[in-house]
């Protein structure tokens, strides 16, 4: 090491003035782009608010039905439909909060969830990895380990993720030595899974011990955040609905994100795909404010199509794109932080996968997501977790933090004296 190491002259001179970035509180500096005009935009979410009010929503847990019909929506308990009038939502939308800060271990891995702001996350949730060196193999805890160290080791991924599925734990445990593993390896906010309350208040006890905090004190700040996805078309699963209560009780950050996949499980069209995005979202944000009004809770979006011959979900295509840039107006709309994704349908570290996903990451960045999932790594629609494609896209990660910096055009930026 010493050898490699050996300097020439004025190398000492040049690493005083090595520049260190800091990449971990982004600002998105690009104006939010559209796809729809104000009107059709008003027109999706009065759409949406139609579909809650006259189509309704299946929600399996008897808990959130209830909390519902206490607020005034119409239940039906022989189908589990709920009926939620525009007026419940409006009031949920006034109590929640748009501002949201996330607590790490220590100040520096802070994270604050605002429109504007913008906050990177790798890709999760894969029951598989790939490498050039091991193949395509199950998940395990040893690639969680190395996955969560990967994104632990880069400033620009602001928080863990659930990367892989360690298969070779029994569910039943696996929440267990998910958390512990987080509390390990990072200093960085870790994510929970929905998995029911005993398995979410383990979760809820271990940070509190790792942090070295009361239950109490836990619940005066926000510490972890779970993904809360519903059932499209129009229903809300058992572990989903009662995960939103959970985490809302405890004062802590569920994301509300339909997966709406165009040609499957939502209309054909961008926009009547949205429309059904919309309403689901919107039914989970008013069932965490019923909860507890002023819940942290955050607006979802993870909309594309599907390819229409095999039925696979297609991502990076021109309807993800207008898809995200709609999910964007919508969520300026109703005043809420939001999550995007990126993501690639393709089978290997190839052109097309890096095409697919950095055109779905130019789109949540140019519709002013606020909290971009799936930034590196995911192959297959999400099947499997490359570690090559992880660090060919922190590359491009890296770009857009790169991007978020000012542009110097003072006197000496503009180089008269170069030129000359």
């Amino acid at each position: 090491m010493p050898a490699r190491r050996r300097r020439t002259k004025g190398s000492s001179d040049r690493v005083g003035q090595l520049r260190q970035p800091d990449y971990r509180n982004l600002k998105n500096p690009f104006t939010p782009q559209t796809v729809f005009s104000d009107d059709e935009v008003e027109n999706i979410h009065q759409t949406a608010l139609k579909v809650l009010e006259e189509l309704g929503m299946r929600v399996l847990l008897k808990e959130a039905r209830e909390l519902f019909r206490n607020a005034g929506a119409r239940v039906d308990e022989d189908e589990h439909m709920v009926f939620i009038g525009r007026e419940i939502v409006e009031e949920a939308l006034r109590t929640a909060p748009k501002r949201i800060e996330i607590l790490g271990i220590t100040p520096e891995y802070n994270v604050t969830m605002e429109q504007g702001a913008l906050v990177f996350l790798g890709g999760g949730g894969c029951p598989n990895t790939t490498n050039r060196v091991r193949g395509r193999k199950p998940g395990t805890m040893e690639d969680l380990s190395e996955l969560m160290k990967l994104t632990d080791s880069f400033d620009v991924m602001h928080t863990l993720n659930a990367a892989v599925e360690p298969q070779e734990v029994p569910v039943e445990f696996r929440h267990l030595h998910t958390m512990q593993l987080q509390t390990m390896v990072s200093d960085k906010i870790p994510f929970l899974y929905c998995r029911g309350t005993g398995q979410v208040e383990d979760c809820f006890r271990m940070m509190a011990i790792a942090r070295g905090i009361s239950r109490e004190e836990f619940e005066q700040n926000c510490w972890v955040k779970t993904i809360i996805n519903t059932n499209s078309p129009r229903q809300l699963d058992l572990p989903m609905g009662q995960g939103i209560i959970d985490f809302a009780r405890a004062g802590q950050l569920s994301i509300i994100t339909p997966f709406c996949l165009s040609g499957a499980m939502a209309p054909i069209t961008v926009a009547g795909g949205l429309v059904l995005q919309h309403s689901e979202a919107l039914l989970g944000i008013t069932l965490s404010q019923l909860a507890k009004a002023g819940a942290p809770v955050m607006y979802g979006s993870f909309a594309s199509n599907v390819d229409m011959k095999s039925g696979a979900p297609a991502l990076g295509t021109p309807s993800h794109i207008r898809s995200t840039l709609g999910s964007g107006q919508l969520a300026r709309r109703i005043g809420l932080p939001w999550r995007s994704g990126g993501g690639s349908a393709a089978n290997c570290n190839d052109a097309q996968a890096a095409h697919e996903t950095e055109m779905a990451m130019w789109a949540a960045v140019l519709a002013g997501a606020t909290f971009i999932v799936h930034s590196t790594g995911w192959l297959e629609g999400g099947l499997s977790l490359s570690y090559e494609k992880f660090i060919t896209d922190m590359e491009m990660v890296q770009q857009f933090a790169e991007l978020c910096s000012k542009t110097p055009a003072d006197t000496e930026a503009c180089g008269f004296d170069a030129i000359a």
